[in-house]
């Protein structure tokens, strides 16, 4: 059961996982920081409790840390209890959804055990924004994609601003990091397609990836899109059609039309 902690001294040494968030300098999940995972509000902490990656600590109003209780339950964490103008001065700005919580990472995921049982998974080259990685994680939840890697140039799935555009669904969509040459390797070893998405693929061919048993999406960044290298390293080129003269589309909602195209039956959502 969680430690319910009350603190009323924003200079207290045992918050030191949820300080300063504002200075880009002092932020502990920034990279080359402490590399720690930040979750932001009920719900996405929630999720965060729920998934592998082992919780540290958590502070909030007592109103969203009382929702949590059936949550906090199971974990050997200290909850820390304070008012909203203490939690605004520790993290050094007002936060909305009142309640945070750490967690360190989990161990990185061996790259064919991670394609071993997948069907369809992502590949990115160069999503370095944060928002766009986010929301790009929340729709392969959210459409049954099953693994997505994350390429070179990519922002950090576990940078706060991440974990927050996703939902928390970041957490539980297993994703391991590589370079572009072996995730090619390794996807050609277990069977996948490579189907890249660009303005000049084919747009009568997204719809036929449906049929193959195992297909890897290639997604590039915002403008430049993918490299000539990913692009000569795809087995088929395809683009999803569009009306007038609109060639392309924000890479967090290209990625949900072509999850949504290439996705066999999806669940109910969780």
């Amino acid at each position: 059961m969680a430690r319910v902690v009350a603190v009323d001294d924003a200079a207290d040494p045992r918050l030191a996982d949820f300080r300063d968030l504002a200075r880009a300098d002092r932020r502990p999940d920034r990279p080359g920081g402490r590399g720690l995972v930040l979750a932001e509000g009920t719900v996405v902490v929630r999720r965060l409790l729920a998934s592998p990656y082992p919780p540290r600590a958590l502070l909030g109003v007592a109103r969203r840390v009382e929702d949590l209780a059936p949550d906090l339950a199971g974990a050997d964490v200290p909850a820390y209890v304070t008012d909203a103008a203490t939690m605004a001065e520790v993290v050094g700005f007002h936060l909305n959804r009142g309640v945070l919580a750490s967690a360190d990472r989990a161990p990185a995921p061996d790259l064919a055990a991670l394609l071993a049982g997948a069907r369809r998974v992502a590949l990115l080259e160069g999503v370095n924004d944060h928002e766009n990685l986010g929301a790009l994680f929340r729709n392969a939840a959210a459409l049954g994609v099953d693994a997505v890697l994350v390429g070179p140039e990519c922002a950090d799935p576990l940078y706060r601003r991440s974990v927050r555009v996703s939902m928390g669904h970041v957490l539980r969509v297993p994703f391991a990091t590589c370079g572009l040459a072996a995730a090619v390797t390794a996807l050609r070893g277990a069977g996948f397609t490579l189907a890249s998405l660009t303005p000049g693929g084919d747009p009568g061919a997204l719809a036929g990836l449906a049929g193959h048993e195992r297909v890897a999406l290639m997604l590039g960044a915002e403008g430049p899109g993918l490299s000539d290298e990913a692009l000569a390293a795809a087995d088929v080129r395809v683009r999803i059609p569009m009306a007038g003269d609109v060639d392309s589309l924000n890479v967090a909602t290209a990625a949900a039309v072509a999850f949504h195209a290439t996705a066999g039956p999806v669940g109910s959502a969780s």
